[in-house]
C-alpha cells in the first residue's frame, strides 16, 4: 500500500477545499505539495445536498454556513479528474475525501487509489462500510470520537480485508496542545495493530507534527495554502508551500535521527581522547611509594589509564618517579 511501500513517514499535504474552485488555483497547490517533498495531496468531494441538510449549524472555522460555501466552491467530478490526471503526471499521489456515499461512487469512476474517510464520518458506518466494500485501501481519521468508537470501526473495516490506517486527530481549528494528545498514537498501534497509525495535525505550527512523528506516527497530514492572507475555511490551521518544505525537510532529518542503537560513533572518537577522563597524580610521587587515594585523581584527556579504574592503582607500589600533574602510565607501576 501506498503508505507501506516506504521505510519514511508518508506525508498528506491536505488541499480540502482551498482552491476555491478554481483548477489554476487546484494545480498551483499540486506544485507546490509536489515540490515540498510530500508524498501525496489531499482534496475533498462535495456533493452538498448528499452529505448535509441546508441548514446545518455553522462551523467556528467557517465565515459563511458550510453549505453555501460548498456549493460555491466545490470541485466536481470532473475537475477533479483533471486534478488527478495532474497528480499523475507529477508523479504526486492523488487523495480525495468523499463526504457521502454518492462522492464515493463518483470519484470511484475517476480510478482513484485509494479513500480518505474524515473524523465526521468515521462513526457513520453505514457509509463507512459501503466505501470499504469498494475494495480500495482507506485512511480513516478519528478526530472527536473515543476509543469505543473507533473499535467499531475497526472491527467493521478489518472484516472487509483491506489496508486501512487510522489517523489520530484532534478536531479543533486550531487546537491547544493540551488536547493534542500525542502518547494515544503508540496506545493506538496496540490498539489496531492490523491498521497503520498516523496523525492528522490541525495546530498552527509544527510542533505536534514533529512529536508525533517521534512517537511513532507513520502517516502525517497537514494542511495547506497558497496565501495564509487569504480568508478560508482552513486558514488558521494551514501552511503555506515554504512551511510545507520546511516540514517535509525536518520530518526527513528527524527520520535520520530516530535510530534505537546506542554505539560510539566514528565522529565521536576523536572527542572521546580529549573529553574523558585518565588517572594523572596530585604530587610528586618517587620510585617505592605505595599509590593512595590523595596521591591520584582524575583529569583530561582519556588517553591515559581510564579514571573508572583508579581502585586498581590503589596499593601499587611506584617504579619510576612520576611528576605532579602527570599522567600515571602502568608502565610506572610495579
Amino acid at each position: 500500500m501506498f503508505w507501506k511501500n516506504q521505510d519514511e513517514v508518508y506525508i498528506i499535504a491536505e488541499a480540502g477545499d482551498q482552491h476555491f474552485g478554481s483548477l489554476d488555483t487546484a494545480f498551483k497547490l499540486v506544485d507546490g505539495a509536489k515540490n515540498a517533498g510530500a508524498n501525496c495531496i489531499k482534496f475533498q468531494h462535495h456533493l452538498p445536498d448528499e452529505e448535509m441538510l441546508p441548514d446545518v449549524p455553522m462551523s467556528s472555522n467557517f465565515d459563511q454556513p458550510l453549505y453555501e460555501f460548498l456549493k460555491e466552491n466545490a470541485l466536481n467530478i470532473s475537475q477533479h479528474k483533471k486534478v488527478k490526471d495532474y497528480c499523475e503526471k507529477l508523479n504526486i499521489d492523488y487523495l480525495c475525501t468523499p463526504f457521502s456515499l454518492k462522492a464515493a461512487h463518483e470519484l470511484l469512476t475517476i480510478d482513484v487509489k485509494f479513500f480518505k474517510i474524515g473524523s465526521g464520518e468515521m462513526t457513520d458506518t453505514p457509509t463507512v462500510s459501503a466505501v470499504a466494500d469498494m475494495g480500495l485501501p482507506m485512511i480513516v481519521s478519528t478526530g472527536m470520537s473515543t476509543f469505543e468508537e473507533i473499535d467499531r470501526t475497526y472491527q467493521l473495516l478489518i472484516k472487509k480485508n483491506i489496508p486501512i490506517a487510522l489517523m489520530n486527530c484532534t478536531s479543533e481549528y486550531p487546537p491547544i496542545y493540551e488536547d493534542i494528545n500525542l502518547k494515544v498514537i503508540p496506545l493506538m498501534q496496540k490498539r489496531y495493530p492490523q491498521a497503520t497509525i498516523g496523525h492528522s495535525d490541525h495546530t498552527s505550527d509544527l510542533v505536534t507534527s514533529y512529536g508525533a512523528v517521534a512517537i511513532g506516527a507513520k502517516i502525517l497530514e497537514k494542511h495547506i495554502i497558497l496565501d495564509k492572507s487569504i480568508k478560508a475555511p482552513d486558514q488558521k490551521v494551514s501552511l503555506d508551500l515554504d512551511e510545507l518544505r520546511k516540514l517535509v525537510e525536518n520530518v526527513r532529518n528527524l527520520e535520520k535521527a530516530l535510530g534505537d542503537k546506542k554505539k560510539v560513533n566514528t565522529k565521536e572518537n576523536p572527542i572521546r581522547e580529549w573529553a574523558f577522563r585518565s588517572i594523572v597524580s596530585l604530587r610528586d610521587i618517587e620510585p617505592g611509594e605505595i599509590i593512595v587515594q590523595d596521591m591520584i585523581w582524575s583529569k583530561r584527556p582519556g588517553t591515559g589509564i581510564p579514571s573508572f579504574r583508579m581502585e586498581e592503582l590503589f596499593g601499587r607500589s611506584v617504579k619510576n618517579r612520576i611528576k605532579k600533574n602527570t599522567l600515571i602510565k602502568w608502565e610506572d607501576l610495579d
